[in-house]
């Protein structure tokens, strides 16, 4: 494939550019630069601008109000944005349900939650993991029973990320204990405000609580809230799963976290001589540089594949366990690189603070990175689990 752009892909990324300098305020972009926890109304309101411009769901079919790009305008846009510091548009609705609704929902479906994601009317969540089924998915114990025309559901998921926005959750649920376990799965679409649902917060190491425990007790949920067949679930899981994965990668996030430590590595002073001059420390900047232009062309190329068609299949694994260890190197060479200045917390760093920041070279949110993404290679599936999948794809297990 050709790696270099053409005139058109240059044109594009010149809009694009344009397009953030005039509507990416310098408050936002700031904040996301120094890794300050963004509201609800920052990331309700990005997405608006994106919608707006018609750029909120570039994978959309232009039928439901997609862009429809192309790999390499999604590729120039996720680094355009991620160099500028754009809020990431959560991708619960955008990228993981929506793939799934239009191909397995029926046109009710279609015509009556895409454009609901689309305009933000609804905030999605993900209801997968629970507190025994995490990289085991398929052995998930939450229970939905067919009872006329509702299904009644009991359980519990964990790890529920922005769930204390949400008030729509996709959620798996076993509809039959009878059968195998991957083959007892159905997918659900819940309203967070039916009565007997509970969020309760979960909070991390940094203070913060973006992630949630959400119960289920003897939750009615409609029947045509039911995506595709009755236990035909995790068909749908594994579907948007690939998505997720490919998204997980992460490129642009990459280039503009290499692109920091760079900077750093060039204004800290080790030896008498700047960081980036030390050989060990620049030998392991050159090989994860290498790595993360290898896994671009690659995403590139499954991304293209997956736009003529059809959901990546092994690939996306593959995806999934590089890129997360190429954004995980890159987290701890930035922490190597600001060293000491690396252990203040973001909120003592920036927020509520009447102080500067402890370092001029983007030490703020260095170590909450640097903890917060150690998640990245467990959450999607975990790298282990991700390997086995490919060893067994490629023996032809």
């Amino acid at each position: 494939m050709d790696l270099n752009y053409s005139k058109d892909d240059l044109a594009f990324r010149d809009e694009v550019r344009a397009f953030l300098s005039e509507k990416l305020t310098k408050e936002l972009s700031e904040k996301v630069r120094l890794g300050g926890d963004l509201t609800k109304d920052d990331m309700e309101g990005w997405h608006a601008i994106l919608n707006a411009q018609g750029w909120l769901a570039p994978n959309w079919p232009k039928e439901y109000g997609g862009a429809e790009w192309n790999a390499v305008q999604r590729h120039i846009f996720d680094d355009e944005c991620a160099s500028a510091h754009a809020p990431r548009v959560v991708p619960f609705g955008l990228s993981m349900l929506a793939p799934v609704l239009q191909k397995f929902g029926n046109q009710q479906q279609k015509d009556h939650w895409l454009p609901r994601i689309l305009s933000g009317e609804d905030w999605w969540c993900q209801g997968y993991s629970e507190p025994g089924a995490g990289s085991d998915l398929a052995s998930l114990k939450t229970k939905a029973l067919r009872e006329g025309d509702h299904y009644v559901v009991n359980g519990q998921k964990t790890w529920t990320t922005f769930g204390q926005h949400a008030n729509m959750i996709f959620c798996l649920v076993r509809t039959d204990s009878t059968v195998k376990q991957q083959a007892g799965i159905s997918f659900l679409l819940i309203d967070m405000n039916t009565p007997g649902i509970e969020v309760r917060p979960i909070i991390l190491l940094d203070g913060s609580a973006e992630v949630n425990e959400v119960w289920f007790t003897d939750v009615k949920v409609p029947v045509e809230n039911l995506v595709g067949e009755e236990n035909s679930g995790w068909t749908y899981a594994k579907y948007l799963l690939t998505h997720e994965r490919t998204n997980i990668a992460g490129v642009g996030f990459s280039t503009a976290g290499l692109a920091a430590v760079k900077r750093i590595a060039k204004a800290e002073i080790c030896g008498g001589k700047p960081l980036i001059r030390n050989p060990l420390f620049a030998a392991r900047v050159a090989q994860v540089e290498i790595d993360l232009m290898a896994m671009s062309t690659t995403n590139l190329r499954i991304v293209s594949q997956a736009a003529a068609g059809g959901a990546p299949g092994v690939e996306a694994s593959m995806l999934k366990v590089k890129g997360t260890i190429i954004r995980q190197e890159i987290n701890d060479l930035a922490r190597r690189a600001v060293g000491p200045y690396a252990m203040p917390f973001v909120s003592e760093a920036v927020e509520g603070s009447n102080e500067p920041l402890p370092d001029p070279h983007d030490a703020g949110p260095v170590a909450a990175q640097y903890f917060n993404n150690r998640k990245i290679s467990i959450f999607g599936g975990s790298n282990e689990i991700q390997r086995g999948i490919i060893a067994k794809v490629k023996m032809g297990g």
